[in-house]
């Protein structure tokens, strides 16, 4: 049975699905547990508001989480888009509610959206994806109120290049992000919102799933990044195979932030 941890509703201004129809669809499926992971940014350059009512939020959760109790397990989840400057603004979040499980992204540097593809201008695609590295290592070292890493290479989404800078040019950075999110207990997942983004390869990639297996990296989940319910789920066949293949032998689910693992 399949785990996923990275799901949005219409509580995130990107989708405009109603949570019920998620958790439906979930059942369909046969998930054994799914999590919630609304969008909160803060601080963004446009203005944008990407925050959520954590009461109204809570509330809609808990009562799904009683109303389908014998036939899905549903988490409380948030994804935290993590800024610099904000650091102390997202830990009052993470500590102020009972969350189970909080994804640190990386969507802004700066307070530019990455999607909106103002932060690639003035830079060659080089210097655009070591700022995106560099500036998550400052996150890693700085913010520890989570449990995994979203879409740890997120920047080759945008950007609008041919084609996709190889890993080993960062080499480097990407180690000390990885050596840094197991050193302080945390993980990372794989966001298969790479095939709807028409990626070469997954997200992360495998050379960065390879080296955080090879670095000693445990903590990892499995997450659809979906946000209509025809996502949900989408390639975990695939995914879950792959992970034993390379030699993960559980996923982890999460329950009041403490991960617990899962036999694949």
């Amino acid at each position: 049975m399949f785990y996923d941890y990275h799901m949005h509703s219409s509580f995130s201004n990107d989708s405009k699905t109603d949570m019920e129809d998620m958790i439906k669809k979930s059942i369909d499926l046969g998930l054994k547990e799914i999590c919630f992971t609304d969008h909160v940014d803060y601080d963004l350059a446009n203005d944008f508001d990407w925050g959520i009512d954590y009461d109204k939020y809570f509330e809609k959760l808990d009562f799904y989480k009683s109303k389908y109790a014998n036939q899905i397990s549903i988490k409380k989840g948030i994804e935290l888009g993590l800024q610099k400057q904000i650091i102390t603004k997202c830990s009052n979040d993470a500590n102020k509610y009972p969350f189970d499980f909080i994804i640190c992204s990386l969507h802004a540097i700066d307070r530019i959206d990455l999607y909106f593809g103002e932060f690639f201008k003035d830079k060659t695609q080089h210097q655009a994806y070591e700022a995106y590295f560099k500036e998550l290592y400052n996150i890693v070292k700085n913010y520890k109120d989570y449990s995994v890493l979203g879409h740890l290479d997120l920047v080759k989404r945008y950007g609008d290049y041919k084609n996709i800078l190889n890993d080993s040019l960062f080499s480097d950075i990407i180690e000390a992000i990885l050596k840094q999110v197991i050193q302080d207990g945390k993980g990372i997942e794989i966001n298969t919102s790479c095939y709807r983004y028409n990626l070469p390869d997954l997200t992360p990639s495998r050379s960065i799933i390879n080296m955080y297996k090879d670095l000693g990296g445990e903590i990892i989940t499995t997450g659809s990044d979906s946000h209509h319910p025809s996502q949900i789920a989408y390639q975990f066949d695939y995914i879950y195979s792959y992970l034993k293949e390379v030699g993960f032998n559980h996923v982890c689910k999460f329950t009041n932030m403490k991960p617990e693992f899962v036999n694949i």
